[in-house]
């Protein structure tokens, strides 16, 4: 069975308390251990020990990260997360610099990443409905969530890190479907796990 860390990267807006990502996280953690996966969750209400979190980055098989979209990306707390945890990892822990060498400092740039083992999952959480990515007449002019959340995609890349369907659920403050969006994700869940 897989090491799985789930990353809860809500953070607390007086709109948006966190009760979806933080069920979901329940869900996936439950889901999983009821497989017999191990599961640890780290929130960013939390203090943080970076060195314990790099620890956990190199302990898990499988890295999910739960999240809203918050301005077209990830909350503020979460990108503190990678300023401190993931630029301490580029010492070895998740990456060995950039990749390059002084040798041929053009090549390999992004190469560097020691977790090439470690997949990851992004599962989402959205106020724009589900018609408005995919469709070149719509707000996103048709991108999709990969492309919105391309920067995410390279961050986990940058660790050689590989990637798993991502999980979405839209709508979810003016029209949510929450019972719906359960089954889905379970679906989702015994679909990768």
């Amino acid at each position: 069975m897989s090491n799985v860390l789930i990353i809860n990267g809500h953070q607390y807006y007086p709109f948006s308390e966190g009760k979806l990502n933080s069920t979901l996280v329940d869900k996936a953690a439950s889901h999983l251990a009821g497989k017999g996966h191990n599961t640890r969750i780290v929130t960013m209400s939390e203090e943080l020990d970076v060195e314990k979190e790099l620890e956990n980055h190199q302990w898990a098989d499988i890295v999910i990260f739960q999240s809203p979209i918050n301005w077209m990306g990830v909350s503020w707390s979460f990108k503190k997360y990678m300023d401190e945890v993931y630029t301490a990892g580029m010492g070895g822990a998740l990456c060995n610099g950039d990749g390059r060498h002084q040798d041929s400092p053009k090549e390999n740039y992004g190469r560097g990443g020691t977790l090439t083992e470690t997949k990851y999952m992004m599962s989402l959480t959205f106020n724009a409905p589900e018609e408005s990515f995919n469709d070149p007449t719509e707000f996103f002019e048709g991108k999709s969530v990969d492309d919105l959340l391309f920067p995410m995609h390279m961050n986990f890349k940058f660790f050689g890190m590989k990637p798993m369907e991502t999980f979405s659920c839209f709508d979810v403050m003016k029209n949510a479907d929450v019972e719906n969006d359960f089954k889905r994700f379970e679906a989702h869940l015994n679909k990768h796990f």
